[in-house]
C-alpha cells in the first residue's frame, strides 16, 4: 500500500515524511494534514492476533457443530474455543506490547536525564532482547558521561575558587552572572549582593571599554594599582557571555620600572663620582695654598668662600648619589624569628623629636630580615614625625592639636598589617607617593618611601599609603605575609 494513501507510518516510505516538533511532550509527531484514521499499535497487535486465528478457530466451530454431540455440549465447546482463543490474543499482546512499554519507559527516563533505570531480563539471543541490551548499554554510557561532566564541573569550580585573580562573567546586557572569591575580595563584597548587578553598577565598565589585554585603573583599588584586562567570548544555554579576567600587574610594572632607574642610577652615578673626585681634590689643594700674598685680603676671602662652597656642594652631591645607590644595590632578605613588639619599641627610641606611641597587640614572631624591617619603620616613623611637626607649626595646630604618631599592627588570616598614623596635614598628592624622587619636604630625597616599598615587596608584602578616614593625617599600612617560624 502507498504510504501517502495511510499506509503503516513505520514503513521506509514513511520515514522520510517531515516531522514536527511538540514544546508540550518533547515528541515529534507527523504533521496533522497527513493524520488520517488508524488504529493504535496495541490495538492492530490484537486484530491482527484475532484475524490470523480466526480461521482456526472457524474450522474448530465447524466440527463442533457438524459432530452429533448435543447442543448444551456444542455450545459449551464453542464458548470454550472462544474464550480460549482470546486469552491468547491477549497473551500474545502482552508479550510484545509490554517489552516495548519498558524499553519506552527506559528511554523516557533516559531523556529526563534519569539514569538509574534498566531493562531486565533482555536476552541477546532475540532481537527485541538486543535492542534492551543496545539500550542498556546506552544508559551505561551516559551515566558515565554524566559523572564525568559533574565531576569535571567540580573540579572547574575549585580551580576557579582558587584562582587569586579577579574573575567575573557577564550577559548580553552586562548584567553579572559569576564570579569568584578573588573577585569578591576586589569588589569588597560578598557574590550574592553583587549577582545580578550591571557591569556599570559594579563600576567596571572600564574593563567593556579597554581593548583586550590592556590596563585600567578601577575605583576598588590601591593607589597606582594597574589591572590587565583580559576579555573571551562564550555561550552559556545559547547565550553569548562574556568572561573578564583581571590580573594585578602593578608589582610588575614596579619591578620594571625600578630596573630601568636602578640602572640610570648605577651609570648617573659611576659618572658623576668620576667627575666629584677630581673636582674636590682640586678644591681642597686651592683652598691649602690661601691666603695668596700677592692678592688683598678681600680677594683671598672671596676665593676662600667659594672654594668652601665648591667643596661643600660637592660634597653633598656625593652624600645625595650615595643615598640612590641604596635603592639599586639593596640586599636580599635574610629571614630569622623577630618578636614585632621588641622592634617597635627599638624604631620608636630612635626617633628624640617626638614621642611614639605604640598601641599594645598580639605576641607575634614573624619571619624576617630585622634590619631591612627596622630601616622601613624608621623611614615611616620620620615621614610621620615630619608630618606631625609641620602640621603643629603650621595656622592650623589648634584644629590638629598636639601631634601625634601612634605604630600598631593587626594579624589577619595570613598576613599581618604593620601601622604607622600620624595626625599631619595629610596626603595632598597619594599618586605620586612611591615615584622615586618625588618629594614635597625641603632637602627630601624622594627615596625612602621608595625604599620602604621595595623592602616590603622583598618580604612577600605590600605597602599603601591613604589619608586616615576617621580623623586628619595620614595612615601607612605594611601587608606583611605571616610566615610562623
Amino acid at each position: 500500500m502507498d504510504s501517502s494513501s495511510g499506509g503503516d507510518p513505520y514503513s521506509p516510505a514513511s520515514s522520510s515524511s517531515t516531522l514536527t516538533h511538540s514544546e508540550e511532550s518533547g515528541r515529534y509527531h507527523p504533521p496533522s494534514r497527513r493524520r488520517r484514521f488508524r488504529l493504535l499499535y496495541e490495538k492492530r497487535i490484537a486484530l491482527f492476533a484475532i484475524l490470523a486465528a480466526l480461521p482456526g478457530v472457524t474450522f474448530g466451530t465447524i466440527l463442533i457443530w457438524t459432530h452429533d454431540w448435543s447442543r448444551d455440549t456444542k455450545v459449551s465447546l464453542t464458548v470454550l474455543e472462544i474464550v480460549l482463543w482470546l486469552v491468547l490474543t491477549l497473551a500474545l499482546l502482552d508479550q510484545i506490547v509490554r517489552p516495548l512499554q519498558t524499553l519506552t519507559n527506559v528511554v523516557g527516563a533516559l531523556r529526563e536525564e534519569d539514569y538509574s533505570f534498566r531493562a531486565r531480563g533482555a536476552d541477546p539471543n532475540d532481537a527485541l532482547g538486543e535492542l534492551a541490551l543496545e539500550i542498556n548499554s546506552l544508559a551505561d554510557i551516559l551515566t558515565e558521561q554524566r559523572v564525568q561532566t559533574i565531576e569535571a564541573t567540580a573540579l572547574l569550580r575549585r580551580v576557579v575558587e582558587e584562582i587569586d585573580t579577579p574573575l567575573f562573567t557577564f550577559d548580553p546586557d552586562h548584567i553579572l552572572r559569576l564570579m569568584n572569591a578573588a573577585g569578591e575580595r576586589l569588589l569588597q563584597q560578598p557574590a550574592a549582593r553583587l549577582l545580578g548587578k550591571t557591569a556599570s553598577e559594579l563600576e567596571l565598565n572600564a574593563c567593556f571599554e579597554a581593548a583586550n589585554e590592556t590596563l585600567v585603573e578601577l575605583p576598588y583599588s590601591a593607589p597606582n594599582a594597574r589591572w590587565m584586562v583580559r576579555k573571551r567570548s562564550f555561550r552559556q544555554n545559547g547565550v553569548p557571555h562574556t568572561l573578564i579576567v583581571l590580573s594585578d600587574v602593578s608589582r610588575a610594572l614596579r619591578e620594571q620600572e625600578r630596573s630601568a632607574w636602578q640602572k640610570l642610577i648605577r651609570v648617573l652615578g659611576h659618572e658623576l663620582n668620576n667627575s666629584l673626585a677630581p673636582i674636590i681634590s682640586i678644591a681642597g689643594s686651592l683652598a691649602s695654598r690661601l691666603p695668596l700674598e700677592e692678592l688683598p685680603e678681600a680677594q683671598n676671602a672671596d676665593f676662600q668662600r667659594g672654594l668652601n662652597i665648591i667643596e661643600s656642594r660637592t660634597a653633598a652631591l656625593h652624600r645625595f648619589l650615595q643615598s640612590y645607590r641604596k635603592l639599586a644595590q639593596m640586599p636580599a632578605p635574610t629571614l630569622r624569628p623577630i618578636e614585632l613588639q621588641p622592634l617597635f619599641e627599638r624604631v620608636a627610641a630612635l626617633e628624640t623629636r617626638l614621642k611614639v606611641n605604640i598601641s599594645p597587640g598580639a605576641e607575634l614572631v614573624l619571619m624576617l630580615d630585622p634590619d631591612l624591617i627596622e630601616q622601613m619603620l624608621i623611614n615611616l616613623v620620620r615621614n610621620a614625625v615630619d608630618a606631625a611637626l609641620e602640621q603643629a607649626q603650621s595656622h592650623k595646630a589648634d584644629e590638629a592639636g598636639e601631634p601625634k604618631v601612634t605604630m600598631r599592627w593587626e594579624q589577619f588570616d595570613h598576613k599581618v598589617v604593620l601601622m604607622v598614623e600620624d595626625n599631619g596635614i595629610g596626603l595632598l598628592n597619594p599618586s605620586n607617593a612611591f615615584v622615586p624622587f618625588y618629594t614635597t619636604k625641603p632637602g627630601g630625597s624622594g627615596i625612602g618611601l621608595v625604599l620602604s616599598q621595595q623592602i616590603a615587596e622583598a618580604h612577600g608584602g605590600s605597602i599603601e599609603l591613604a589619608n586616615r578616614p576617621d580623623a586628619r593625617g595620614c595612615r601607612v599600612k605594611v601587608m606583611l605575609p605571616y610566615r610562623h617560624s
